[in-house]
């Protein structure tokens, strides 16, 4: 038996391996959870799992600086399944080419929420994966080009969606959901 392809296949989260963000190889729980077979998935962009071309570059160049400087990066976001569903995930990657961090990445995906109350606007997931990373409401201001004031209403506005007092409240009611 392949200890090492069993470990790979059956992990209990998403395994994937991108080359300047094309799928080049992944495990059936990365498919399974996307909504595809794996076939469908190997050779195509990431892109695919976004729902705009602007998130997918945003979310780019938001983890360059840290694969760089670290070889590693981590947050949380969202992904859009093959139906169109979103869910919340906790995303990790390491890469293997710190001179040119896409080259080769690997990927690890949990998925924290899966469910239709998490039907968030855009600008919403911008906001709540900037919270996910631990940023204050400037630094995701400044991060998407935005006043403070607009990024807080977004937050308010989740709040009171969520029926939650505050960013761990929110946090907490998205990942257990």
């Amino acid at each position: 038996m392949d200890w090492d392809m069993l470990a790979y296949e059956a992990a209990p989260v998403g395994i994937v391996v991108t080359q300047h963000r094309v799928i080049r190889g992944c495990n059936d729980s990365f498919a399974a959870m996307m909504g595809y077979r794996k076939t469908e998935l190997i050779g195509q962009s990431f892109r695919l799992l976004y729902d705009t071309t602007e998130e997918f570059d945003r979310v780019r160049d938001i983890g360059l600086a840290p694969l760089r400087a670290d070889t590693a990066y981590s947050d949380e976001r969202m992904l859009r399944r093959r139906d169109g569903r979103q869910i919340w995930c906790r995303f990790r990657a390491q890469t293997r080419t710190p001179e040119d961090p896409l080259a080769q990445l690997v990927m690890s995906i949990a998925v924290i929420h899966d469910g239709p109350s998490l039907s968030l606007s855009l600008r919403q997931r911008q906001v709540v994966g900037g919270l996910g990373r631990g940023l204050t409401s400037k630094e995701i201001a400044r991060e998407l080009g935005l006043s403070p004031r607009t990024v807080e209403d977004v937050r308010a506005r989740l709040l009171k969606r969520f029926e939650v007092k505050n960013a761990a409240e929110l946090l907490a009611h998205l990942t257990i959901g």
